[in-house]
């Protein structure tokens, strides 16, 4: 028996500056796919990191993310930067992140 294809998963964060980055989209298998195509469309840099998407799958859109999970992103946020990307909009003082796919 064959093992099954795991459905792609993908968050994409947003912080402002202020307060904790918040989770802007998430979801699994089309939605994910689409989530991650949007994000290449437009230069977002994606980290492939399956447990950090497992509990951050877990949030509410809009939810800031717990103080639990600081470092992780914080380490999301640094890959982004060391790219050279950050999403249009973002200011340059604040970094700003993309999607995290698993």
């Amino acid at each position: 028996m064959a093992t099954p294809t795991p459905l792609p998963m993908a968050v994409s964060l947003q912080w402002d500056g202020q307060g904790a980055p918040r989770v802007t989209a998430k979801g699994h298998g089309a939605v994910a796919e689409r989530i991650i195509a949007l994000a290449e469309a437009h230069g977002v840099p994606l980290r492939e990191d399956n447990a950090l998407v497992t509990v951050l799958s877990k949030l509410d859109l809009d939810q800031q993310i717990p103080r639990q999970l600081y470092v992780a992103v914080a380490e999301v946020i640094a890959f982004a930067y060391a790219l050279g990307g950050r999403p249009q909009g973002a200011p340059p003082t604040a970094p700003g992140s993309g999607p995290t796919t698993g």
